[in-house]
C-alpha cells in the first residue's frame, strides 16, 4: 500500500527547495530564507521530517574521484517470474555495492539498474559473474553512460 499524499503548503514546498539544495541549511538559515523565526523554521522541518516527506540527509559524493570510472545502466529479463525469484533477485540487488538503485518495470526488462563500476572489467565481472548466473536471470543488456548531461536534480517541489 502506498502513503497518502500530504499536503504541503508554499512556505514548506520553499523549505523543501532549499534543503534539496543544501542539507546544512541551519533553523537559523532556513528562517532567514523563508522569512520566518529559527524556531518555525525548525518545527517546519521536523514536521516534514516525522510526516516522511524528509526521508533523509545524503552527501553527493563524484564517482570519478572514488575510482568508479564507469556508470551504466543495466536491463534484466527474468526466466521465471514468481514471488521467491523476484525476492532472490532483489535480495542480490540489495547486496551488491555497486548496484546504485533498482527498478521494477513494465515492458521487456523486468528490472532496471543504475551501476557504477571501478572500469569495463568490473562492469563485465558484475554482468558474467553476478547477474547471469542467477537462477532466474535470462538476458542482461548493459548501457554504459557517456555523459551525463543532466545531474541527478531535486524533486519538484
Amino acid at each position: 500500500m502506498r502513503n497518502p499524499r500530504i499536503e504541503i503548503d508554499e512556505t514548506d514546498s520553499r523549505l523543501l527547495a532549499a534543503l534539496q539544495r543544501d542539507a546544512h541549511l541551519t533553523a537559523h538559515q532556513l528562517g532567514e530564507a523563508l522569512n520566518l523565526s529559527p524556531s518555525q523554521a525548525g518545527r517546519r522541518r521536523q514536521r516534514l521530517e516525522a510526516e516522511g516527506i524528509i526521508r533523509g540527509y545524503a552527501a553527493r559524493l563524484d564517482p570519478e574521484r572514488l575510482g568508479l570510472g564507469v556508470q551504466a545502466f543495466v536491463q534484466v529479463q527474468m526466466a521465471l517470474h514468481g514471488p521467491e525469484t523476484s525476492a532472490s533477485f532483489a535480495r542480490l540487488a540489495a547486496t551488491r555495492p555497486e548496484i546504485v538503485s533498482a527498478w521494477t518495470l513494465t515492458g521487456e526488462a523486468d528490472y532496471l539498474l543504475r551501476v557504477y563500476c571501478s572500469d569495463l572489467a568490473a562492469l563485465n565481472r558484475l554482468i558474467h559473474e553476478i547477474l547471469l548466473p542467477h537462477p532466474a536471470v535470462a538476458r542482461v543488456q548493459s548501457q554504459i553512460v557517456m555523459d551525463q548531461c543532466k545531474p541527478d536534480a531535486p524533486l519538484p517541489t
